[in-house]
């Protein structure tokens, strides 16, 4: 049976309508491509949740449920897990976003996505993502 992660990730979206990415850093599955900032939802957690207190620890920011708008899922099959990552947009937050965890971020219009290699899961978002902004 194919264990099924559940990892909860956000578009941050800032005045000028381009979209915060972040490089997985090297040791880490992925290393290198770029991806929606969030991370694993904790037993007990809520999505959002998760994605709040992943944002505090590697970007330093803080933002609020109610600035969370789900927007919409993957559901990718990797080799030896299922990611399911529900893709939250947001456009207010606190503070100014940094790489606490020393993973690269870029803010990048969804237009040039395409400069960014991506994680296959990632890659289906993008033009829903596109549609709506």
């Amino acid at each position: 049976m194919t264990k099924i992660v559940l990892v909860s990730a956000v578009a941050l979206i800032d005045v000028d309508g381009r979209v915060l990415l972040a490089q997985r850093p090297e040791g880490k599955s992925l290393a290198g491509l770029w991806e929606f900032p969030g991370g694993k939802v904790e037993a007990g957690e809520s999505p959002e949740v998760a994605l709040i207190r992943e944002l505090k620890e590697e970007l330093g920011i803080d933002t609020w449920s109610s600035c969370l708008a789900p927007l919409t899922f993957a559901s990718h099959a990797y080799d030896d897990f299922h990611l399911l990552m529900p893709l939250f947009a947001c456009r207010r937050w606190e503070g100014v976003p940094e790489g606490k965890e020393g993973q690269k971020l870029a803010w990048a219009r969804v237009s040039d996505f395409s400069k960014y290699p991506m994680p296959p899961a990632d890659v289906p978002l993008i033009p829903i993502l596109r549609d709506w902004l």
